[in-house]
Parts: C-alpha cells; sequence; structure tokens
C-alpha cells in the first residue's frame, strides 16, 4: 500500500508530507482547493505523463516521493525482483525529479531508473481511477486477464496449461520457418561447404605440419652453408692443430704435475671433463654434417606444400589447428542442412499433436468462460442496481477468433447505462458519473481477484446524491476492507466513511498559494462534514447530522 507521500515544489505545493493508513482514506475540500493536486502527483511519481509545467513557479525543480509497504503485494514484489530491485523489509521508495531543464530523473529505493520502469511498477502498486482516464479496466486486453480471475482455479490453471503449450507450439512453428525459409539458399550453402570441406580434405592436414616444414625449408634452402659451418667447426676439433690434440696434450702436462705435485690435481679434473665433452661434441658434428641433405627437389616439394597451406590459411583460419576445427564445424553444419528434410518432417509430427492438444485446451476454455460470463453479468448488474444504475444492462461480449497466448477467445466488457441504448465499451461511456458508478461497482467484485493493492478514486461522486451515495459509500468503506483505498469526494456519506480523513486547504502565504493537506481528528472531522452538508441544512442540524453520519459509519469519530 502507499504508505507515505511526500512532494516539493508541485504546482501549488512547496512542501507536503502525509501519511496514509489501510482502508478507505478520504480526501476532502472546497472546489478548486487543489484535491487533483494530489492525485497528479502520485500518478507522476508512478510513471505517467507529467507536465513540466507543475513544477512550481520559481523552483528549479518538482520532487515527488512514495514510499509503499510491499508486505501484501506479492505482485509488486515480484515485479520489483525481475527488475532486480532489492527491497529491505518490503519496502519501496520510488522518486521521481522533473526538471525546469525538460529532463526527468528517477529512482527506486536510491537505484536509478527510466520512467518505463515506474510506469510498469507503477500498474502492480496502484490503480488510479479518474472519471475519463483509460484505466486497466478500460484497456480490452485486461478483460479477458480479469474474467479468467474471476472465474475461478480451474479457469487460471487450464489457461497456464494453455500458454505452456502454446509456447511450445511457437517455438515448433520458429524451428520449422527456419527450416523452409530459403530452400534455394539451403541448397546453396549444402554446395560450398561440401567443396571447402573436400578442399580441406583433399590437403591432408597435419595439427603441427607447418613447423614441421618451415624448419625442413630452413634447412634445405642452407645446406651449403650449414655443411660449410660444419665442416670448420669439426675441423677445429679434429683436423690439423686442432683443439682435441692440443687438450690431450694440456692433460697429459697436467697429469706429470700431479703426479709430482699432488695440489695440481685440481687442475686436471676440469680439462679432462672438457677432453671428454669435446669429443662428443666433435662426433655430433660429424654426424650432423653427413647428415645435411643437398636436394633441391626436395626443398621445391616443401616450399609448395607451404604454399598451398598458406591459401588454406587466407580461407579457412590464420592457423592449421583453426582450419581442422573450421573443418569439423563444416561438417555439424552440413549434416544438419543435408538432414533437414527428416528433421522438418519430424518437427511437423510434433507440431501437429501440440496443435491438436491446444486445440481441445482452447474449447475446454472457451467452454468455460461461456459458462463464467452469465454469472459474471449478473453480478455486475446487482452491483450496478445498488448504486442507483437499475436499468444498466452489462454484457460480456466473447467473440471466437485465432489461437493466441490465452486460447482463441477475445473478451471486451459491454454497457447501455440506459434503457433503448445499444450496448457500449466501457471508454465510450459519456458520463463521468456513470463510468465512476460502473468502475466502482466491477473493482467491489474483482477485488478478491485483482491484486493491485492501493485504488484511488478521484471524485466518484460527480451526478450524484441522496439514497446512491450512501450505497458507494458503503462500496467503498467494503472495498477498504480488501485493499487500500484514496478516494476524493464532495459527498459527505462517502467522507464519512473514511477511516482516515484528510482535507486539502489553499492558503495565502504573502503573495503566494500553497496547498495544505491535513488530516482531520475527530472534531475537524465533525466541522468539515458539517461544511460539506451545510449547502443543504443549517449549520446545527448540520452538525448534528455530521456527527449521526460518523456515528453510524465504522470509520467514524466515536469509533
Amino acid at each position: 500500500m502507499l504508505s507515505e507521500l511526500h512532494i516539493t515544489d508541485f504546482a501549488l505545493v512547496d512542501e507536503l508530507s502525509v501519511r496514509f493508513g489501510p482502508g478507505l482514506n478520504v480526501l476532502t475540500g472546497e472546489t478548486g482547493a487543489g484535491k487533483s493536486i494530489i492525485i497528479d502527483a502520485i500518478s507522476a511519481v508512478l510513471g505517467m505523463r507529467a507536465d513540466y509545467d507543475l513544477i512550481r513557479t520559481g523552483a528549479q525543480r518538482a520532487v515527488v516521493q512514495a514510499a509503499f509497504d510491499l508486505s501484501d503485494a506479492p505482485e509488486a514484489r515480484a515485479a520489483a525482483a525481475e527488475a532486480g530491485i532489492e527491497s529491505e523489509e518490503d519496502l519501496l521508495l520510488v522518486t521521481r525529479e522533473l526538471q525546469a531543464s525538460g529532463k526527468s530523473q528517477c529512482r527506486i529505493n536510491g537505484r536509478l531508473a527510466t520512467v518505463s520502469m515506474l510506469r510498469a511498477l507503477g500498474h502492480t502498486l496502484i490503480d488510479v481511477h479518474g472519471q475519463h482516464e483509460h484505466q486497466s479496466l478500460l484497456s480490452v486486453s485486461r478483460h479477458l486477464d480479469l474474467l479468467d480471475a474471476w472465474a475461478g482455479p480451474e479457469v487460471m490453471e487450464l489457461r497456464a496449461r494453455f500458454a505452456e503449450r502454446f509456447r511450445a507450439l511457437t517455438s515448433l512453428d520458429e524451428q520449422i520457418e527456419k527450416l523452409t525459409t530459403d530452400a534455394r539458399d539451403r541448397a546453396r550453402k549444402v554446395d560450398l561447404y561440401q567443396f571447402q570441406i573436400q578442399e580441406i580434405d583433399a590437403a591432408g592436414l597435419r595439427d603441427g605440419e607447418e613447423e614441421e616444414l618451415e624448419a625442413e625449408r630452413l634447412r634445405l634452402a642452407n645446406a651449403e652453408k650449414l655443411f660449410l659451418n660444419a665442416s670448420q667447426a669439426y675441423d677445429r676439433l679434429r683436423g690439423d692443430d686442432a683443439l682435441l690434440d692440443s687438450l690431450a696434450a694440456c692433460q697429459e702436462l697436467l697429469e706429470g704435475l700431479a703426479e709430482v705435485d699432488r695440489s695440481a690435481s685440481s687442475l686436471l679434473e676440469p680439462v679432462a671433463s672438457a677432453l671428454y665433452q669435446l669429443e662428443d661434441v666433435a662426433k655430433e658434428l660429424r654426424t650432423y654434417r653427413d647428415s645435411i641433405e643437398f636436394n633441391p627437389e626436395r626443398l621445391e616439394e616443401v616450399q609448395e606444400r607451404l604454399i598451398a597451406i598458406q591459401h588454406l590459411k587466407r580461407k579457412y583460419g590464420d592457423t592449421i589447428a583453426e582450419i581442422l576445427a573450421y573443418r569439423k564445424q563444416l561438417a555439424a553444419e552440413l549434416d544438419g542442412l543435408t538432414h533437414s528434410e527428416e528433421r522438418e518432417a519430424e518437427l511437423r509430427q510434433q507440431r501437429e499433436a501440440v496443435h491438436a492438444e491446444i486445440t481441445s485446451l482452447a474449447e475446454r476454455l472457451t467452454q468455460l468462460r461461456y459458462e463464467a460470463t452469465g454469472r459474471f453479468q449478473d453480478e455486475v448488474e446487482t452491483e450496478l442496481a445498488a448504486l442507483a444504475m437499475e436499468k444498466t444492462s452489462f454484457r460480456v461480449a466473447l467473440e471466437i477468433g485465432a489461437l493466441g497466448p490465452t486460447g482463441t477467445d477475445r473478451v471486451e466488457f459491454l454497457i447501455s447505462p440506459n434503457p433503448g441504448e445499444p450496448l457500449k465499451p466501457l471508454a465510450r461511456i459519456a458520463s463521468g458519473g456513470e463510468l465512476s458508478r460502473v468502475m466502482l461497482a466491477l473493482k467491489s467484485i474483482l477485488a478478491r481477484v485483482d491484486r493491485v493493492p492501493t485504488l484511488i478514486f478521484d471524485e466518484v461522486d460527480v451526478g450524484i446524491g441522496g439514497r446512491t451515495a450512501h450505497v458507494i459509500g458503503e462500496k467503498l468503506a467494503a472495498l477498504g476492507k480488501e485493499k487500500q483505498v484514496l478516494c476524493v469526494t464532495h459527498l459527505p456519506q462517502v467522507a464519512s466513511r473514511g477511516d482516515l480523513h484528510f482535507t486539502v486547504r489553499k492558503e495565502i502565504q504573502g503573495e503566494r498559494t500553497v496547498i495544505r493537506l491535513c488530516r482531520l481528528t475527530d472534531e475537524e472531522r465533525v466541522d468539515e462534514l458539517t461544511r460539506m452538508l451545510g449547502g443543504q441544512e443549517g449549520s446545527a442540524m448540520a452538525r448534528e447530522h455530521a456527527r449521526e453520519m460518523l456515528s453510524r459509519s465504522s470509520g467514524g469519530a466515536e469509533r
């Protein structure tokens, strides 16, 4: 529910804070006192269109902040969670700032948000009913939802089952469409993929082959240089005046030293080790020199192979590993393309089965909805009769059309306020008073299924008085037991029913007009009701009447 509202520099409001409570909250005041400004502020913070002219004259920005208690609002909690908004202790703080520059800034629990996010969340928090505003009950798309919810668990469970199978049907249709969209394109891809696979396979590529070939190419291309260097190095070790001969002579001399002077024996070991290692080097060097291949034909083969690999790399990947991975991918896609006909036949068979299933579900849904419409119509007309619309006809138009996410049915609420007039859509009702009473009647019977926790009625009493006014007060009080209700009213019969009573007043401060919203005490309620009754009765009688009204009302002063 809406627990608190804070408004700064919005229209005629300079600074205003108010705490609302559960049940029926009534707002009264003189005509032109600015009651609609409070509703405009609530609408703005819920993401509705806000005119920047609403920024108070001389101010740079207008700020509206609303605090919501989500403890009894599961859909709002779910919507907030889906939007990634964390709410501590089921508290949601929504802020909208209108700037004189024409910009708007929104926050939800301190986190920046968009106006569309506010609007989406707002639909789960509050339903505002103005005289001619297109609210949820005026939206034809909502009528089927409301009828199904009112019809009960069997319909809702069947509808959920249908929706799940309809999603399956849609998925199958998308897969079939993908397979059949362009047969020529599929054939072209088959030819291309087959050619590319054949080209890669013909090359007989092996992972790591390019590195091996490049090393071989370098050896073959530099064979003469390699042979010359190896030969010269070997000659230095084993040729005339060879290093090994010198080291062997050095070793003999050191052995002679060691025989005479043991302290010289430490010089012998490193020379002997060096001689041993160099002898191994000389052997390996000779083997390497003798293995050097002078083969121009092999060099040409290697170079041609490398050129072929480069050609494939330009087309299919930067390395042989990437080319082979691409070939594997091609094979998988080719397999899918070449088996598409079998796959399509399989999908069509599945679709036929699912379509038969949802057709049966849709027929059952239609049957249950037809059965519900009569009871629903009777209940609405009973409520309307209690609201002094005894002659009103209310009908649920149910038409069967194409399959959709909710079945084959299109539902629209139609009404004829007066005998002899044709049935019309709710949105085309001309009288604001009639529209308000229809909204109230529908809300009364839908209160148990519509999960929006707060309802706002802006002047539901237009053109109403007498017995009907008492009935409207009773209806709003009854709604207040199911939900939080905020009601802007001119009727003392409605105001006396409020659990909380607020009055809106205009005051002059200096040369500026400001709006004040005050919660009334019990005695102040008597004063306000006396004012509201004053046009009909003398002051003393009106005051006594006001006390009697409050005494009779469950939300009265003597409670």
